[in-house]
């Protein structure tokens, strides 16, 4: 067997050396660039709770709101229906433009990190304004979102929490899971719209209407039971919508107690000139502390139903 000398010998450690360094040199290039790679997931993970936005103008929604809620354009210090259709929308409305907020767009391999990176969330959200990013953030994937960002913008609404669960891509373990955190807010029957009216079920155009006007006629609803004094809105018409109402607070107290004739009379617990008389008359001849509403239905100026109505609403204190 041929022996190698020692030049051979070294030759053949020195390149074991070389190779072994090489080696060594790429396991430390790749531990270097997973660590870079992996910082960089990370720096992006942590963004994007606060994914950058940018505001565009959508006059292209704004026609549809204007044209929903016969609006125009907002004037100094006032809010109109267009400006709460807006806001419904996701939106600003200025001057017949809406201008709203979304995320700005991003390359591809952003999306795919964000993806890959995505927690599952629980915060609270109304899902009739919600985000497609906030419902990814939800737990929801991309297909998922759109499909819940599409039913909304072809008109569905989420009036209930088990409405949302009705959604075919909300799973029973999902629902389940944000059941809790769904807020969906209270349609206020003394400061909504007819538009946000004939969104509650078995409304529609015509009970919106006279809603608005009763509206007017009482000042304002003190309890969401006034809705049945409307005409054919009867027990079971107000159980179907209950629960999606409030009324919001009373600026302005029935006057009952300093309230002129003509002006008692408009109200719709008074209605006629011969009642407000009386009223007034009983005013006259008794002393403040037996101004009450029993005191009426005592003296038989009002019957015991209207005493028990007007007993319910906010009545400004004597002077």
């Amino acid at each position: 067997m041929e022996r190698k000398n020692p030049e051979q010998r070294n030759r053949v450690s020195a390149t074991f050396k070389a190779g072994a360094v090489s080696l060594a040199f790429l396991i430390i290039g790749y531990q270097i660039a997973l660590f870079v790679h992996r910082t960089s997931v990370e720096r992006i993970a942590s963004l994007r709770d606060h994914p950058d936005t940018v505001f565009v103008v959508d006059s292209a929604l704004a026609a549809r709101i204007l044209s929903y809620s016969g609006s125009a354009v907002r004037t100094a210090g006032t809010e109109t229906r267009a400006d709460k259709s807006a806001a419904r929308a996701g939106g600003q409305s200025y001057a017949g433009a809406v201008t709203v907020r979304r995320e700005a767009s991003h390359s591809e391999t952003v999306k795919r990190v964000r993806e890959e990176t995505r927690r599952v969330e629980s915060f609270s959200f109304n899902p009739n304004t919600v985000s497609v990013p906030e419902l990814q953030r939800l737990g929801f994937t991309e297909k998922q979102a759109l499909a819940i960002d599409n039913y909304r913008a072809k008109g569905g609404r989420f009036r209930r929490r088990s409405d949302f669960a009705k959604s075919f891509v909300v799973s029973d373990s999902v629902f389940r899971r944000l059941e809790k955190f769904i807020d969906i807010p209270l349609v206020d029957i003394n400061s909504a719209d007819s538009a946000a009216l004939d969104e509650l079920p078995g409304i529609g155009g015509y009970f919106a209407s006279r809603i608005v006007s009763y509206r007017k006629e009482l000042g304002a609803y003190s309890y969401p039971e006034q809705l049945m004094d409307l005409p054919h809105f009867d027990r079971e018409k107000y159980e179907a919508l209950a629960d999606l109402i409030c009324c919001g607070a009373v600026r302005d107290s029935f006057a009952l107690w300093s309230l002129p004739v003509e002006e008692l009379k408009k109200h719709p617990y008074v209605r006629s000139y011969q009642v407000a008389r009386a009223i007034v008359l009983y005013r006259e001849n008794n002393p403040r502390s037996a101004w009450t509403v029993d005191g009426l239905a005592s003296a038989g100026i009002i019957s015991s139903e209207t005493a028990e109505k007007l007993s319910r609403c906010a009545i400004a204190r004597p002077d």
